[in-house]
């Protein structure tokens, strides 16, 4: 397979992808999805990587290519090239199209096929990385990867995004997009109903660190609700869906134009990457996603911050996410029975009612001071805390 090699300027971003799958409506012979898989590191570590991934190629492939198929079925030994791979710095952006669920005859025809995942590709890519310096490896018979460029030449508007410029050129042969190859084929074995095997688990629960974002397309909710077969008793799929739906508008409508505003959508990505795939139950913590989203910050994103211009903002904007600071839970995650919303209102509840009653001290205090002269919520920027504590 081809890939692309995707460079972000600005933040001095690399980005290697390929793709796992076909346009065939054969689900039986030719599989169920269809996944673009990219691999994005800082350029600055890319000669680095590359001398990591080139010993890992030359100990498992000698000397062909690192390529999933050539694995196909060995279990062990794909887990056991996986976990030499995570250990190299890189991150992972995919999208998985469930072929099954794309309703429409129209989706069975190659141009609209490849067309609709164009779409789906660049949305994803320039949400996350609005500047893009794109270079397509157009050899083989890679007949995506050529479509993409025509449709990123037709749609995308440079002046949009500042100093944001494309080149399309041929690639020579790359251990970066035989790493993209291998996740995009592991990926495959991941969700890909023909693929799927009992290590499938084993696979994403190796592959968890370095993913950064999975776009479902269409958003599986009946992997969602299989997800949850041996979860918590209290799971409540209205309380999911909501949670679900509230992250899904976000990232549809959240314009990107500065960094904080990727820093958030790329937040609500990991929310729902978690729950989609790891489990309705499983809480991210700020180390994790802070370590996720510093991929292509050029400044250190702090824990203030974090709270602060992230999860403060994306709660804001009305995404549902709930947190929780009690041992092994600790962290935030999108809700998914009574007992996540009611941790949160718990949470706020514990902060905000002691806070409440010391502003009250405090202000009693000043004015028994000065026989009611001075009442310090008099001023209209705390109307709102005044009427709340009357």
């Amino acid at each position: 397979m081809s890939g692309i090699i995707v460079h972000h300027i600005m933040k001095n971003i690399i980005a290697f992808a390929d793709e796992y799958g076909n346009n065939s409506f054969e689900f039986g012979t030719q599989g169920t999805h269809f996944i673009v898989a990219s691999v994005i590191l800082k350029k600055e570590k890319l000669a680095e990587t590359e001398r990591y991934i080139e010993d890992i190629r030359k100990r498992h492939f000698q000397t062909g290519e690192i390529k999933s198929r050539k694995v196909g079925d060995q279990h062990n030994r794909r887990l056991k090239i996986l976990q030499e791979l995570v250990q190299a710095d890189f991150s992972i952006y995919a999208v998985v199209v469930n072929k099954r669920k794309l309703v429409g005859e129209g989706f069975k025809h190659k141009p609209s096929f490849y067309k609709f995942l164009n779409g789906l590709v660049y949305k994803e890519l320039f949400k996350t990385f609005p500047e893009l310096d794109l270079v397509v490896d157009e050899h083989g018979d890679n007949d995506f990867m050529r479509q993409f460029k025509r449709y990123v030449q037709r749609y995308h508007q440079p002046n949009l995004f500042s100093g944001s410029e494309f080149q399309f050129a041929g690639s020579a042969d790359s251990v970066m997009i035989q790493l993209a190859d291998f996740v995009a084929g592991t990926l495959g074995r991941c969700f890909d109903e023909t693929r799927i095997s009992p290590e499938s688990e084993q696979f994403l629960k190796v592959l968890e660190p370095k993913i950064t974002s999975l776009n479902f397309f269409p958003y599986d909710h009946q992997h969602l609700l299989q997800a949850t077969d041996q979860q918590e008793e209290g799971f409540d799929e209205d309380i999911a869906q909501i949670g679900v739906n509230s992250a899904l508008y976000f990232i549809d409508n959240k314009k990107v134009l500065t960094q904080d505003d990727a820093d958030q959508v790329n937040c609500v990505k990991l929310m729902l990457l978690y729950f989609n795939t790891y489990g309705t139950t499983r809480y991210i913590t700020t180390r994790q996603l802070i370590q996720h989203l510093q991929v292509g910050r050029e400044e250190i994103l702090s824990e203030h911050n974090f709270r602060t211009k992230v999860i403060g903002k994306i709660r804001d904007a009305g995404v549902l996410i709930v947190s929780s600071s009690a041992g092994e839970h600790k962290g935030y995650k999108l809700p998914a029975s009574l007992q996540d919303l009611y941790k949160f209102v718990s949470h706020g509840n514990s902060v905000i009612m002691p806070m409440l009653h010391r502003i009250q001290v405090f202000r009693d205090k000043i004015k028994l001071a000065t026989l009611n002269e001075v009442d310090i919520l008099n001023k209209d920027e705390f109307r709102g805390l005044k009427e709340l504590l009357a």
